[in-house]
Protein backbone atom coordinates (compact mmCIF):
# COMPACT_ATOMS: atom_id res chain seq x y z
CA UNK A 1 0.00 0.00 0.00
CA UNK A 2 1.60 3.66 -1.00
CA UNK A 3 1.71 5.78 1.55
CA UNK A 4 1.36 9.26 -0.42
CA UNK A 5 -2.12 9.58 0.30
CA UNK A 6 -1.08 9.94 3.98
CA UNK A 7 1.60 13.10 2.82
CA UNK A 8 -0.73 14.83 1.07
CA UNK A 9 -3.43 14.97 3.60
CA UNK A 10 -1.16 16.68 5.75
CA UNK A 11 0.54 19.15 3.27
CA UNK A 12 -0.99 21.96 4.30
CA UNK A 13 -1.08 21.01 7.87
CA UNK A 14 0.37 23.80 10.39
CA UNK A 15 2.40 22.95 13.36
CA UNK A 16 0.37 23.06 16.69
CA UNK A 17 1.06 26.14 19.17
CA UNK A 18 3.81 25.58 21.92
CA UNK A 19 1.57 26.26 24.65
CA UNK A 20 -0.63 22.57 23.58
CA UNK A 21 2.64 20.64 23.69
CA UNK A 22 3.17 19.24 27.17
CA UNK A 23 6.62 19.28 28.61
CA UNK A 24 6.79 15.83 29.81
CA UNK A 25 6.32 12.17 27.51
CA UNK A 26 3.17 11.49 27.11
CA UNK A 27 1.43 8.49 29.48
CA UNK A 28 -1.57 6.72 29.28
CA UNK A 29 -3.30 6.29 32.60
CA UNK A 30 -6.90 4.20 33.27
CA UNK A 31 -9.79 6.71 33.96
CA UNK A 32 -10.80 6.87 37.50
CA UNK A 33 -14.55 6.22 38.51
CA UNK A 34 -16.25 9.37 40.39
CA UNK A 35 -16.67 7.35 43.42
CA UNK A 36 -12.88 6.11 43.99
CA UNK A 37 -11.07 2.57 44.15
CA UNK A 38 -13.68 0.38 45.56
CA UNK A 39 -11.00 -2.03 47.79
CA UNK A 40 -10.55 1.79 49.42
CA UNK A 41 -14.20 2.44 50.03
CA UNK A 42 -14.24 -0.82 51.28
CA UNK A 43 -11.42 -0.46 53.66
CA UNK A 44 -12.46 2.76 55.04
CA UNK A 45 -16.01 1.65 55.95
CA UNK A 46 -14.99 -1.64 57.71
CA UNK A 47 -15.35 -0.23 61.05
CA UNK A 48 -18.97 0.88 60.36
CA UNK A 49 -19.96 -2.50 59.65
CA UNK A 50 -18.17 -4.18 62.87
CA UNK A 51 -20.12 -0.96 64.64
CA UNK A 52 -23.37 -1.66 63.15
CA UNK A 53 -23.44 -5.42 64.12
CA UNK A 54 -22.56 -4.91 67.27
CA UNK A 55 -25.11 -2.36 68.06
CA UNK A 56 -27.79 -4.91 65.68
CA UNK A 57 -27.03 -7.49 67.94
CA UNK A 58 -26.69 -5.67 71.37
CA UNK A 59 -30.43 -4.59 70.78
CA UNK A 60 -32.19 -7.46 68.56
CA UNK A 61 -30.96 -10.53 68.71
CA UNK A 62 -28.53 -13.03 70.78
CA UNK A 63 -29.32 -15.88 68.64
CA UNK A 64 -26.93 -15.12 65.93
CA UNK A 65 -23.71 -14.54 66.30
CA UNK A 66 -22.29 -11.51 65.84
CA UNK A 67 -19.46 -12.49 63.39
CA UNK A 68 -22.30 -13.51 61.09
CA UNK A 69 -23.98 -10.02 61.30
CA UNK A 70 -20.53 -8.61 60.37
CA UNK A 71 -20.81 -11.39 57.24
CA UNK A 72 -23.75 -10.08 55.99
CA UNK A 73 -22.76 -6.66 56.27
CA UNK A 74 -19.39 -7.19 54.41
CA UNK A 75 -21.93 -8.57 51.56
CA UNK A 76 -23.84 -5.31 51.53
CA UNK A 77 -21.05 -3.15 51.61
CA UNK A 78 -19.62 -4.69 48.74
CA UNK A 79 -22.59 -4.93 46.84
CA UNK A 80 -22.98 -0.76 47.78
CA UNK A 81 -19.85 0.41 46.68
CA UNK A 82 -21.28 0.51 43.20
CA UNK A 83 -23.72 3.04 44.57
CA UNK A 84 -21.13 5.31 45.54
CA UNK A 85 -20.39 7.63 42.99
CA UNK A 86 -24.76 7.79 42.25
CA UNK A 87 -24.84 8.49 46.40
CA UNK A 88 -22.41 11.25 46.50
CA UNK A 89 -21.49 13.14 50.07
CA UNK A 90 -24.69 11.09 51.24
CA UNK A 91 -22.90 7.32 50.65
CA UNK A 92 -22.21 7.10 54.18
CA UNK A 93 -25.88 7.46 55.16
CA UNK A 94 -26.80 5.42 52.31
CA UNK A 95 -24.86 2.62 53.28
CA UNK A 96 -25.37 3.15 56.92
CA UNK A 97 -29.20 2.21 56.05
CA UNK A 98 -28.20 -0.47 53.90
CA UNK A 99 -25.87 -2.21 56.00
CA UNK A 100 -28.90 -2.13 59.06
CA UNK A 101 -31.22 -3.08 56.89
CA UNK A 102 -29.80 -6.39 55.77
CA UNK A 103 -28.56 -7.56 58.92
CA UNK A 104 -32.24 -7.29 60.19
CA UNK A 105 -33.30 -8.69 57.13
CA UNK A 106 -31.39 -11.86 58.14
CA UNK A 107 -32.48 -11.68 61.49
CA UNK A 108 -36.31 -12.02 60.51
CA UNK A 109 -35.63 -15.16 58.06
CA UNK A 110 -34.06 -16.67 60.78
CA UNK A 111 -36.40 -15.53 63.29
CA UNK A 112 -37.98 -18.81 65.48
CA UNK A 113 -40.76 -16.77 66.91
CA UNK A 114 -43.58 -14.32 65.78
CA UNK A 115 -42.72 -10.62 66.15
CA UNK A 116 -45.53 -10.37 68.84
CA UNK A 117 -43.70 -12.91 70.77
CA UNK A 118 -40.35 -10.76 70.73
CA UNK A 119 -41.92 -7.98 71.85
CA UNK A 120 -43.86 -10.01 74.74
CA UNK A 121 -40.50 -11.46 75.76
CA UNK A 122 -38.94 -8.09 75.92
CA UNK A 123 -41.87 -6.87 78.17
CA UNK A 124 -41.50 -9.75 80.37
CA UNK A 125 -37.54 -9.22 80.76
CA UNK A 126 -37.97 -5.53 81.46
CA UNK A 127 -40.66 -6.37 84.06
CA UNK A 128 -38.29 -8.67 85.95
CA UNK A 129 -35.46 -6.45 85.56
CA UNK A 130 -37.47 -3.10 86.75
CA UNK A 131 -38.81 -5.38 89.91
CA UNK A 132 -35.70 -6.58 90.87
CA UNK A 133 -34.17 -2.91 90.85
CA UNK A 134 -37.02 -1.68 93.34
CA UNK A 135 -37.15 -4.78 95.40
CA UNK A 136 -33.77 -5.69 95.42
CA UNK A 137 -34.88 -9.93 94.61
CA UNK A 138 -36.32 -12.29 91.98
CA UNK A 139 -40.05 -10.94 91.54
CA UNK A 140 -42.48 -14.19 91.84
CA UNK A 141 -45.21 -14.81 89.00
CA UNK A 142 -47.83 -12.40 91.14
CA UNK A 143 -45.63 -9.19 91.06
CA UNK A 144 -44.42 -9.88 87.08
CA UNK A 145 -47.89 -10.29 86.09
CA UNK A 146 -48.88 -6.72 88.10
CA UNK A 147 -46.15 -5.16 86.94
CA UNK A 148 -47.41 -6.29 83.17
CA UNK A 149 -50.93 -6.29 84.26
CA UNK A 150 -51.82 -9.38 82.84
CA UNK A 151 -53.18 -12.40 84.85
CA UNK A 152 -51.02 -14.99 86.27
CA UNK A 153 -52.47 -17.45 83.73
CA UNK A 154 -51.75 -15.05 80.66
CA UNK A 155 -48.81 -14.51 81.76
CA UNK A 156 -47.96 -18.23 82.16
CA UNK A 157 -49.70 -18.66 78.24
CA UNK A 158 -48.40 -15.93 76.35
CA UNK A 159 -45.03 -14.45 77.79
CA UNK A 160 -43.31 -17.21 80.07
CA UNK A 161 -43.53 -19.12 77.10
CA UNK A 162 -42.22 -16.33 74.52
CA UNK A 163 -38.65 -17.28 74.96
CA UNK A 164 -37.41 -17.78 71.66
CA UNK A 165 -36.00 -21.45 70.37
CA UNK A 166 -32.60 -22.44 69.80
CA UNK A 167 -31.22 -24.81 67.31
CA UNK A 168 -28.05 -26.65 68.44
CA UNK A 169 -25.73 -28.51 66.22
CA UNK A 170 -26.69 -32.49 66.50
CA UNK A 171 -22.80 -33.09 66.17
CA UNK A 172 -21.95 -30.89 69.48
CA UNK A 173 -24.93 -32.10 71.53
CA UNK A 174 -25.18 -36.20 70.45
CA UNK A 175 -23.97 -38.45 73.07
CA UNK A 176 -24.33 -41.87 72.70
CA UNK A 177 -25.45 -42.57 76.43
CA UNK A 178 -27.53 -39.86 76.48
CA UNK A 179 -31.33 -40.97 77.01
CA UNK A 180 -33.06 -38.44 74.76
CA UNK A 181 -31.20 -40.41 71.89
CA UNK A 182 -32.01 -43.69 72.81
CA UNK A 183 -34.48 -45.79 70.26
CA UNK A 184 -35.85 -49.34 70.93
CA UNK A 185 -36.65 -49.84 67.47
CA UNK A 186 -34.74 -53.26 66.76
CA UNK A 187 -31.95 -53.61 64.74
CA UNK A 188 -31.92 -55.29 61.35
CA UNK A 189 -31.27 -59.01 62.73
CA UNK A 190 -34.02 -58.60 65.50
CA UNK A 191 -36.66 -57.46 62.77
CA UNK A 192 -35.18 -60.75 60.47
CA UNK A 193 -35.10 -62.85 63.39
CA UNK A 194 -38.96 -61.81 64.07
CA UNK A 195 -39.91 -62.49 60.34
CA UNK A 196 -39.31 -65.42 60.30
CA UNK A 197 -40.29 -66.56 63.77
CA UNK A 198 -43.48 -64.81 62.27
CA UNK A 199 -43.77 -67.29 59.14
CA UNK A 200 -42.76 -70.12 61.04
CA UNK A 201 -45.69 -69.57 63.44
CA UNK A 202 -47.99 -68.85 60.58
CA UNK A 203 -47.02 -72.12 59.29
CA UNK A 204 -48.18 -73.79 62.26
CA UNK A 205 -51.40 -72.49 62.39
CA UNK A 206 -51.98 -73.51 59.13
CA UNK A 207 -50.76 -76.70 59.44
CA UNK A 208 -53.28 -77.25 62.79
CA UNK A 209 -56.67 -78.96 62.48
CA UNK A 210 -59.01 -77.24 61.87
CA UNK A 211 -60.92 -77.01 65.03
CA UNK A 212 -58.05 -76.06 67.17
CA UNK A 213 -57.25 -73.40 63.90
CA UNK A 214 -60.58 -71.96 64.43
CA UNK A 215 -60.21 -71.74 68.65
CA UNK A 216 -56.61 -69.94 68.42
CA UNK A 217 -58.58 -67.70 65.70
CA UNK A 218 -61.20 -66.76 67.80
CA UNK A 219 -59.44 -66.45 70.75
CA UNK A 220 -56.42 -64.34 69.75
CA UNK A 221 -57.88 -62.25 66.62
CA UNK A 222 -61.66 -61.83 67.68
CA UNK A 223 -60.95 -61.66 71.08
CA UNK A 224 -63.88 -64.16 72.75
CA UNK A 225 -63.67 -65.70 75.85
CA UNK A 226 -63.51 -69.35 76.57
CA UNK A 227 -68.00 -69.15 77.22
CA UNK A 228 -68.12 -67.54 73.44
CA UNK A 229 -66.23 -69.91 71.68
CA UNK A 230 -67.75 -72.81 73.43
CA UNK A 231 -71.28 -71.05 71.72
CA UNK A 232 -69.74 -70.72 68.63
CA UNK A 233 -68.69 -74.07 68.20
CA UNK A 234 -71.49 -75.45 70.23
CA UNK A 235 -69.21 -77.47 72.77
CA UNK A 236 -68.48 -76.11 77.02
CA UNK A 237 -65.91 -74.08 77.38
CA UNK A 238 -64.09 -76.96 79.39
CA UNK A 239 -63.60 -78.54 76.02
CA UNK A 240 -62.75 -75.42 74.58
CA UNK A 241 -59.88 -75.02 77.13
CA UNK A 242 -58.62 -78.53 75.83
CA UNK A 243 -58.56 -77.62 72.39
CA UNK A 244 -56.41 -74.38 73.01
CA UNK A 245 -53.65 -76.21 75.36
CA UNK A 246 -53.59 -79.13 72.34
CA UNK A 247 -53.23 -75.95 70.05
CA UNK A 248 -50.94 -74.43 71.94
CA UNK A 249 -48.34 -77.60 72.54
CA UNK A 250 -48.38 -78.27 69.09
CA UNK A 251 -47.56 -74.50 68.11
CA UNK A 252 -44.43 -74.41 70.62
CA UNK A 253 -43.24 -77.54 69.31
CA UNK A 254 -43.12 -76.09 65.71
CA UNK A 255 -41.16 -73.11 67.04
CA UNK A 256 -38.84 -74.72 69.43
CA UNK A 257 -38.01 -76.90 66.15
CA UNK A 258 -37.24 -73.29 64.43
CA UNK A 259 -35.25 -72.15 67.47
Amino acid sequence: MSAEPMKLAFADAQPAPAGMIPNAPLTYSPRQRPGGDGEALVRQYLPLVRRIAWHVHGSMSTIVEVEDLVQIGLVALVEAVGQAAEQGAQFRAYLTTRLRGAMIDELRRQATSTRGAMRRRRQYHAAIAALTARTGRAPDEVAIAAELGVSVEKLRADYETADAIRFESMDEVYADDLPWFADDTPDAFEQLADSDLRDTLIAAITALPEREAQVIQLYYVEELNLEEIGQVLGVGSARVCQIKAAAHAKLKKALARKL
